[in-house]
Formats: structure tokens, sequence, C-alpha cells
């Protein structure tokens, strides 16, 4: 089922805070009264994932200007997010919170926990400032995923939220023209 529309059911975890280098705790509360993107990958010290969230982090600062706050959410606990932060060159980078989801709990309730192995799959989601799902994305394993996407669908969910009545189509940019679904438009697109 879907969660597309629906508000992000309450959580609360531990993270890794690498600009203050400290540990902390994000809560479902901390995602609402701004837009945020949650990014679940499988592993930490793994392969693709440390290359998706340098990725994430170069985007970062538009994001932050878009007034989005991103997080990286695996089953991996804090410690093991402070580890890799120190241990690895892209990594090292990251300026935004880690959540860590060792009961598996975020991911489960995301639809993106792989139960088998333990894992969460690579799913990003979009959340406008009420907590509620306005974008997902989820992949397979072995495809990473890019962060520049992200910014046009930021700025397509709040351009809709701040336009009632009117949709972005396909490939839209900002200032970019957008649709009124209405009769008029029936079979003429």
């Amino acid at each position: 089922m879907s969660i597309i529309g629906k508000e992000i059911i309450e959580f609360s975890a531990n993270a890794y805070d690498p600009v203050k280098e400290e540990f902390t705790t994000v809560t479902s509360e901390d995602l609402k009264g701004h837009w945020s993107i949650l990014c679940f990958y499988p592993a930490d010290f793994s392969f693709v994932c440390p290359t998706e969230l340098e990725d994430l982090q170069e985007q970062y600062e538009i994001l932050k200007g878009l007034d989005c706050e991103v997080y990286s959410v695996s089953t991996d606990t804090h410690f093991v997010h402070k580890a890799w932060h120190d241990h690895s060159e892209a990594i090292s980078k990251i300026q935004y919170k880690m959540i860590a989801d060792p009961n598996q709990m975020i991911s489960y309730n995301f639809d993106v926990l792989d139960e088998e192995a333990g894992l969460s799959q690579r799913g990003t989601f979009i959340i406008d400032p009420d907590g509620v799902v306005q974008a997902m994305e989820i992949n397979a394993d072995g495809i990473g995923r890019d962060a520049s996407s992200l910014i046009d669908k930021i700025k397509a969910a709040q351009y809709v939220r701040t336009h009632p009545g009117e949709v972005c189509p396909a490939k839209w940019k900002e200032s970019g023209e957008t649709l009124t679904p209405g009769l008029d438009l029936v079979g003429k697109i």
C-alpha cells in the first residue's frame, strides 16, 4: 500500500550529527515545519551507498536553501554511522544527520525494509512541512540514485502546495508552465 499522501508514522531514533560531532535524537516531529528528505540505504561501509550519500551532500546546500532538511537512514547504529563518518573520505563530507534504525521500525513503516536481509532498501522520500509524504522512489540495491533530481521535485512539490488547482507536468522546471486540470484539457494533451 502506498504511503503517498499519508502522514509519517511517529518515530524517535538515535542519530549521528556530523556538524556538532555528537549523538542526538531525531523524531518524526523534527521532520515537520519544513520540507524533509529521508534517504534510506542498505548499509554503512558498503559500495554504492557512500557514492549516493556523497552525491546527496553535494546537493545539500541547495536543498537547505529550499527550506529542506536531509536525513540519511540505515539499519546500522549511530555508533557505526560515526565510525563510518570518521573513516570514509566520501562520508566525512556529510553535514546532514545520519539516523540509526537498528530495530528496523522506521524502514518497516516506510515500506523499504528487506526483512530477509534486515536492511533498508534504497528509498527516497520527500515529506512536506505537515509530515505528509509527497514523493517516493525506491531503487534496487545495485542502482544508485542521482540527488540532483530531488531539487526539481522539491520545487514542484512546493509550487503545487502554494498553488492549489495547478499541477506540474513532466520535466517541469521552476518558472515553467503548469497545468490546471479540467474538462477543457481532457484528450488535448
